[in-house]
């Protein structure tokens, strides 16, 4: 089981970053699932997928399997940064 947890980062004044996070509730232990990129003037219609790929990708492979499971929300974060250069 997992509690969904959703992290926003400002990027500059046009650009922010939402990173779809879980937490194993039984292990205390935390994943990124994905990094969703919005853009001013926001794309409805691409917002609008991005919030149904959330379940999509949950359900086709288990989170930790994405990018690993760490100690903290800061530490998965960190991780996936490096691994995709954001």
């Amino acid at each position: 089981m997992y509690k969904h947890i959703i992290v926003w980062k400002r990027v500059s004044e046009v650009k922010a970053i939402r990173y779809v996070c879980f937490e194993d509730i039984v292990g205390s232990k935390f994943c990124v699932q994905s990094a969703d990129f919005f853009y001013l003037p926001l794309d409805r219609i691409e917002a609008k997928w991005l919030d149904e790929q959330i379940s999509e990708l949950l359900i086709e492979l288990d989170p930790g399997q994405r990018s690993g499971w760490f100690g903290s929300l800061v530490e998965a974060i960190a991780h996936h940064d490096k691994d995709f250069s954001n």
